[in-house]
């Protein structure tokens, strides 16, 4: 059985809440009586904490304000929308909720505490909602910095280069980013499918955060069209944020075949366009998202069996041409395989992300390695030669080699940065750049770095890096020296902030009033710790037994399989509704935030737990104690559903 921090039974996962088991005749352990001897001088403190979503979240989103935005519990100033109040919380960290909101394979929801009772909060569906709904609505970004007169140099227009140049607007600097491509947006546009991000929604995304007054530089790859030395001359710091755009090549014998291509060259050439279908049998080696979406992207390209040497696959990514569309009327179905070093239940490919490709056709085939490319007399890959793998992922089993024949080979195995041009200096032995825990280039003032050009991870990933890397350019820029980074660092609730929205903020100090309690004094915000910088709160904290069970309320889908792949390019997500999402956000226990559930007012046996009156309420100043009643028989803590409420003061 589940206990909380004070030893009361919560539910666990059958959902049951016993304080006896059955045939139990003892009584209950003094220890957990309600009233313990020697800590009833103990009394009630509200605490606040960062829940796991939040924590899981690498761009440290504020997940839990702008679901309690959401279902209505925190209400905005003035006669701001609910809708444009979350989207304004949300894009505080993350200025892509309608891609990450599709694409972000959600580590927050593998850190819900909502897990401990029966699924997840769906919080990628919620944040998609937010997204559409601004571009809907046209929300914009507005920037009231002045002016600071510095300037920052970004390399780099995917989501942490976009993402920090918002957040140095915000500070008041000029921005200029230098793009290598005709168009914005990194591995966004041309690394996944259209199907999965739909163009007008990035594009849409990505064009509010440049009418901030971010400068452009298209087709200028630096290092090449324009040194760093020239950059340094003329800015006064500069942001690393090229990505990792170099796949890794089979490292066997035969992996250098002309036929052999990288995943993300494969991507990359679908999603400039030029790309358009296959020819022959397509094997793919990796296990990741980027290889689900190469053998996704290759089941709808489909295959034809009539072409010229010229429109071979390889010819199109290698060459920078295109294929004629007129070629594509007659395909086929594409034959597809899939193979990885791990089982298949252990991909780290997003599950659902396996699932629709095994419906839409890919053959996955796990415990493979490749050993060796086949290749004919004109050095063209013929075929892929395996040997099968024990459960451990590494040991081959002897005798097991078998080749699949094929037209294409793609590798899914890694990425490298593209340094072409750019000294040798920045970068690591690996071939990335090192950077400190404020995003600083070691040994190299005024350059900072954020995305995969440190190590390849999530777009939300770099998106956190770069909120970082801004805060970190403003420090330098305005010759403070660099903060220090909280244990958790993340966007916090900030109780002063939100009373200070409503004009609650505490009356000046005034001298000689030292000798009042704070429990009474409006100069402080009484009796409240926060925690949020230090501490994430777990399930253990929560009373989980205030929870009723109720099942997640699943975003819907096109179902795309076998029959209907071919050619089928249709965003497959359908959003929520407003009501479904209401119903959603309604779910989240906001833990460590108090949610005004009531629960503390009516068990108090004292009467000491009141609400606060509604002229001087806000989200966080709910429920106040009154501390001559108060006894410190802490039932308010035991009973508080999200661990806001915790005994401490009187130590």
């Amino acid at each position: 059985m589940q206990k909380n921090a004070y030893g009361t039974p919560t539910k666990g996962e059958n959902h049951t809440f016993r304080l006896y088991e059955d045939d139990d005749k003892g009584s209950v352990p003094y220890s957990q009586k309600i009233f313990q001897e020697d800590t009833t001088h103990k009394c009630p403190t509200y605490v606040t904490q960062t829940p796991p979503c939040q924590g899981s979240c690498p761009s440290g989103h504020n997940i839990r304000g702008w679901l309690d935005i959401v279902r209505g519990m925190e209400k905005p100033s003035g006669d701001m929308t609910w809708q444009e109040y979350a989207f304004r919380r949300s894009t505080d960290a993350n200025p892509f909720p309608s891609v990450m909101g599709r694409v972000c394979p959600a580590p927050c929801e593998d850190g819900c505490n909502r897990n401990e009772v029966e699924d997840t909060v769906g919080i990628n569906a919620v944040e998609q909602f937010i997204g559409d709904n601004a571009k809907k609505e046209g929300y914009t970004f507005e920037i009231e910095a002045a002016d600071s007169g510095k300037k920052v140099a970004i390399i780099g227009g995917g989501c942490g280069g976009l993402s920090a140049a918002l957040q140095l607007r915000r500070q008041g600097h000029a921005v200029t980013v230098f793009e290598k491509f005709d168009q914005l947006g990194g591995m966004m546009m041309y690394g996944i499918p259209d199907y999965r991000v739909p163009r007008d929604v990035l594009n849409y995304e990505m064009e509010r955060i440049i009418a901030t007054g971010v400068e452009t530089r298209m087709n200028t790859k630096v290092g090449v069209d324009i040194t760093i030395d020239e950059i340094e001359k003329e800015f006064d710091a500069v942001l690393f944020a090229i990505g990792a755009w170099n796949g890794r090549a089979l490292p066997i014998p035969g992996g250098d075949a002309g036929n052999c291509v990288s995943g993300v060259a494969f991507l990359e050439a679908y999603n400039q366009g030029r790309l358009q279908h296959i020819t022959g049998k397509v094997i793919c080696i990796g296990g990741g998202d980027t290889s689900i979406d190469v053998v996704s992207v290759a089941r709808r390209l489909g295959n034809i069996t009539n072409f010229a040497e010229k429109d071979r696959p390889e010819h199109i990514i290698f060459n920078d041409t295109a294929h004629d569309v007129v070629d594509t009327s007659n395909r086929l179905g594409a034959d597809v395989l899939l193979t990885t070093r791990s089982t298949i239940d252990d991909m780290p490919a997003a599950q659902k992300e396996i699932d629709d490709a095994i419906r839409e056709g890919v053959e996955i085939q796990g415990q493979l390695s490749p050993i060796e490319v086949i290749k004919n007399a004109d050095g063209r890959a013929t075929a892929l030669r395996f040997i099968r793998l024990e459960d451990d992922g590494s040991t081959q089993i002897e005798g097991s080699e078998f080749d699949v024949e094929c037209e294409l080979i793609v590798s899914a195995i890694g990425q490298t940065v593209d340094s072409d041009g750019i000294d040798n200096s920045f970068f690591n032995e690996y071939g990335f750049i090192d950077a400190d825990k404020n995003y600083q280039v070691p040994n190299k003032p005024g350059f900072f770095v954020c995305g995969d050009v440190v190590r390849p991870h999530l777009l939300t990933t770099a998106i956190g890096q770069a909120g970082i890397a801004a805060e970190s350019i403003n420090d330098y820029l305005s010759g403070d020296g660099q903060r220090a980074r909280n244990k958790v660092d993340v966007h916090y609730f900030d109780l002063a902030k939100k009373l200070d929205e409503w004009d609650l903020s505490p009356s000046e100090y005034k001298s000689g009033s030292l000798g009042e309690a704070t429990d009474t004094a409006d100069y402080a915000i009484h009796n409240y710790e926060d925690r949020a910088h230090a501490s994430i709160i777990s399930h253990t904290e929560l009373f989980l037994g205030h929870f009723d069970e109720e099942p997640r309320h699943a975003r819907n889908h096109k179902l795309v399989d076998v029959g209907n792949v071919l050619g089928n390019f249709e965003e497959r997500l359908i959003g929520y509704s407003e009501e479904e999402v209401q119903k959603e956000a309604a779910r989240c226990m906001s833990c460590g935030l108090c949610f005004e559930c009531d629960n503390c007012v009516m068990y108090c046996p004292q009467d000491a737990v009141f609400k606060v009156k509604a002229d001087k309420s806000t989200l966080g100043r709910y429920v106040d104690t009154d501390y001559n009643k108060c006894i410190g028989c802490h039932i308010c803590a035991d009973v508080c559903p999200t661990g806001y409420i915790q005994m401490g003061l009187g130590e």
